[in-house]
């Protein structure tokens, strides 16, 4: 691809950064993909919920990227000292909602009265999943915090099983499954201790270029170009609205799309554009 292709400096959309103060983000447990004939005897099955991931340190609530979530005072006050992981999210299909909350530097009262924090692990609780999960249940709820809730687990040990589950979600507006392993501890990294189940695949991908279109999108964006977190870059073509081509997803950010496998370059088959990462730091 030859530099003059390529529109290095683009319109990001219009929104204001997400935080002011960043830190290094907490090293939290990260998600493979399942894939058909793992063994699931001893996995939890939970809702994936469509949000933005939040870490509570015991004092502070902080986004996946390590950007300080500014919410208001009484969303916290209430929370113990007790590191949490969990998902910040409005609802079933509310995902653009949730990041327009999330990211306020001066907190929508209103708004966050319809986010609740979906807690799914105890950080710094010792032992297994199994272990953590026990003691969630016994943390959780909290009278004076309904917004905070501790969510749901259940097992389904075959793959039908867990098809059945992930079909009735996704029925219901749900985005798919996550499997917690029972006998895991927590760690912050990325395994197969914890695994996303969607009807299809989806990844993150940073923005390095915005590719001029062509025909229909002629004076505005074509394609982006991005960079996966191994290094191999592709264009992302598809997947844009109207608006979105128009204002494209600034140079930097973090970008999700959907795919159906990799060829045998380890690209992405079919890439769609599903969003920008606005938890992720540029």
């Amino acid at each position: 691809m030859h530099r003059r292709e390529l529109l290095l400096v683009g319109p990001a959309f219009a929104l204001a950064p997400f935080a002011l103060v960043h830190a290094a983000p907490a090293p939290l447990m990260l998600a493979e993909v399942y894939r058909r004939g793992m063994p699931l005897a001893d996995y939890w099955v939970s809702e994936k919920y469509d949000g933005v991931r939040g870490y509570w340190d015991g004092k502070q609530l902080w986004t996946r990227g390590g950007a300080l979530v500014t919410a208001p005072a009484w969303f916290t006050a209430a929370l113990p000292r007790v590191p949490m992981d969990g998902e910040l999210w409005a609802g079933r299909g509310r995902f653009a909602q949730t990041v327009s909350t999330v990211r306020d530097q001066k907190p929508d009262d209103a708004a966050w009265r319809e986010i609740r924090f979906m807690v799914f692990d105890l950080p710094a609780q010792p032992g297994g999943f199994n272990a953590r999960l026990a003691a969630l249940r016994k943390l959780l709820p909290l009278p004076a915090a309904a917004w905070v809730v501790a969510v749901a687990q259940q097992r389904a040990t075959t793959h039908d099983e867990l098809q059945a589950l992930l079909d009735k979600t996704v029925r219901m507006g749900g985005e798919g499954l996550m499997l917690h392993r029972g006998g895991s501890p927590y760690r912050g990294e990325r395994s197969a201790d914890l695994l996303k189940v969607k009807p299809y695949d989806e990844a993150d991908a940073r923005v390095l270029a915005h590719v001029p279109g062509k025909g229909r999108h002629a004076g505005r964006m074509g394609a982006l170009l991005v960079e996966m977190p191994d290094g191999k870059r592709f264009k992302l073509g598809g997947g844009f609205s109207d608006a979105q081509r128009e204002h494209p997803p600034a140079v930097g950010s973090w970008v999700s799309y959907r795919h159906n496998g990799a060829n045998s370059g380890g690209l992405p088959r079919f890439a769609r554009f599903l969003r920008v990462r606005e938890d992720l730091a540029s």
